[in-house]
């Protein structure tokens, strides 16, 4: 592989530099990305911005739909333009140079969905180091369908997986292409883990979930591995309630991210089917009509939490979707005007939506602040660093990726 462009994506010197203006930014706007407007009936910055907060609570959910994945482009009153501009400048990132990847082999790609045959493909081609790996270490790697696209001749690769199922039917596929892996079972948060690592291994991980890759940050800089490659995914999915961070920046940053927080880079959504998106926004109008209708019951003007429902009770009426939730709460409904609440859900949950395009313009930088720490953490453990894009949002919008090598 060619050695990559050092100056193309974040590296040395502005990956901290960047870092810096994040945390800024974030920490001194933390009550517009914080507060989430289902939960909260008014939020706190409306009183400080009541036009722009107006102009919100009157678009409708089909406005709001269309803005939901470009915040950044929406012409809303100020200071709305202002906070979108910087947002926009402090999550500009590269595209990482793209090499020429070997060709498949004959149906590597069957039983691979074509969305993910096409990250993996895009995935391997910002992999260029300075000199080529001999050993892939496929991270959670599932049927190893990344670790064998990878894989070239004169090449060895290892594929860690928990699955049992998984391990078998990817063993089999690499037996049918007659490929040397070894597809080893192993829990990756076990102690045991960090056997399974060595100084000639290239570790890869596509899309592995929060403590899962920040793991295999932590073993593969301990173990001497002389290049890595991550892409992130799921930063909520820790063990923890609070964040923990990785590098001497962000733990001596202000910011003290909750599980809740870690979740706003992910709620930026791909294209859906209408039917998913209608038995979605059903789901959320329902909820919202309900949590009209406890504070009623409760006398209480606070969100009051519910477990999720299955999608079957969204072919129920709302009546009998908000008598079971009061049940489970312990509330009694008695007689209401069921079509009412139901309006009420509805019309919330555009307000809701329109008002979460706040929120939205936060996504991308609260996702780059988390990058750059895992960055920059490599980068205190003697790794030449890199971020960039490996891919367009359209394809997945996790399409930021963490290059790291050392001599």
């Amino acid at each position: 592989m060619p050695a990559r462009d050092a100056d193309s994506g974040l590296t040395g010197e502005r990956l901290l530099a960047r870092f810096l203006a994040l945390d800024a930014f974030l920490t001194e706007h933390q009550g517009l990305w914080r507060p989430r407007p289902f939960t909260h009936l008014q939020l706190p910055w409306e009183a400080q911005h009541p036009a722009l907060a107006q102009w919100l609570r009157r678009r409708s959910l089909a406005e709001a739909e269309s803005s939901h994945n470009l915040p950044t482009e929406l012409q809303a009153p100020a200071p709305f333009p202002q906070w979108a501009q910087l947002a926009a400048q402090l999550s500009a990132v590269d595209k990482l140079p793209a090499g020429a990847l070997h060709a498949p082999s004959s149906r590597l790609n069957v039983d691979v969905p074509g969305r993910k045959w096409q990250q993996i493909e895009a995935f391997g081609s910002a992999l260029q180091f300075a000199e080529r790996p001999t050993h892939w270490l496929d991270w959670c790697a599932g049927k190893g369908h990344l670790g064998r696209r990878l894989l070239q001749p004169g090449q060895h690769l290892t594929c860690l997986e928990y699955d049992p199922a998984l391990i078998a039917a990817g063993q089999a596929l690499s037996d049918h292409h007659q490929m040397p892996a070894r597809h080893h079972p192993q829990d990756v948060m076990a102690e045991d883990a960090v056997q399974q690592l060595r100084g000639e291994h290239t570790p890869v991980a596509l899309h592995a979930c929060g403590d899962l890759h920040v793991r295999l940050l932590q073993l593969a800089s301990a173990a001497g591995c002389k290049h890595l490659a991550v892409a992130p995914c799921c930063y909520n999915r820790i063990s923890s309630e609070q964040y923990q961070a990785l590098s001497a920046p962000a733990r001596a940053s202000a910011l003290r991210l909750s599980r809740e927080d870690l979740g706003l880079p992910l709620s930026e959504t791909v294209t859906a089917g209408l039917r998913v998106r209608l038995q979605r926004d059903t789901s959320m109008a329902r909820r919202l009509g309900f949590d009209q209708l406890q504070r009623q019951l409760r006398g209480c003007d606070e969100y009051l939490p519910t477990p999720s429902l299955s999608s079957e009770w969204l072919h129920r009426s709302f009546t009998d979707y908000c008598q079971h939730l009061a049940a489970l709460k312990g509330l009694s409904t008695g007689g209401q005007d069921w079509a009412a609440l139901e309006q009420h859900g509805w019309q919330r949950l555009a307000q809701v939506r329109n008002l979460e395009l706040v929120r939205g313009l936060f996504r991308r930088p609260l996702e780059m602040w988390l990058v750059l720490d895992r960055a920059l953490f490599l980068q205190e453990n003697g790794y030449q660093a890199q971020v960039g894009r490996f891919c367009e949002t359209a394809l997945t919008p996790r399409n930021l990726m963490v290059l790291a090598e050392r001599d």
